[in-house]
């Protein structure tokens, strides 16, 4: 394995521009995947716009590089709220939808569970349990 500087591989990414008509082709080409790491991928992403509602079978670790973001986490009793600056981090808890709205672009390093990952455009994806989950663009460059 060789050492990644994170910085230098967030540069050579274009922004992706987040919306429900993201495709997977645009999602790999803004997405540098490192390294695995015990079932997860570490890998740098550079977005505006807010994502679909997520959750994984694992934690998932979010690293502010440069920019801000605000992560959205849904428990039984509400949504909580974190704004994360440059130098941040922060984990979401497994199994937790959470979504990302950056201000207004954000680069991140994340550490996901390389499979598993749930997708939803719905206002409450937790209403959305049972029924097939939405695949998110990331999803195909994630499991790849």
């Amino acid at each position: 394995m060789e050492p990644q500087h994170v910085p230098s591989a967030l540069a050579a990414l274009p922004e992706l521009r987040v919306s429900s008509t993201t495709t997977a082709a645009e999602a790999a080409a803004a997405m540098r995947v490192l390294a695995g790491f015990n079932g997860c991928m570490v890998g740098t992403v550079r977005f505006s716009g807010r994502t679909p509602w997520e959750r994984h079978p694992g934690d998932e670790m979010l690293y502010v590089v440069d920019g801000a973001v605000e992560v959205t986490v849904l428990f039984d009793d509400g949504a909580q709220h974190a704004t994360l600056t440059a130098g941040s981090v922060f984990i979401v808890p497994s199994g937790r939808w959470h979504r990302q709205e950056p201000r207004p672009l954000v680069s991140l390093m994340f550490v996901t569970p390389a499979e598993g990952t749930d997708a939803s455009w719905s206002d409450d994806p937790r209403s959305d349990d049972g029924q097939p989950p939405a695949q998110s663009p990331t999803n195909d460059v994630r499991t790849a």
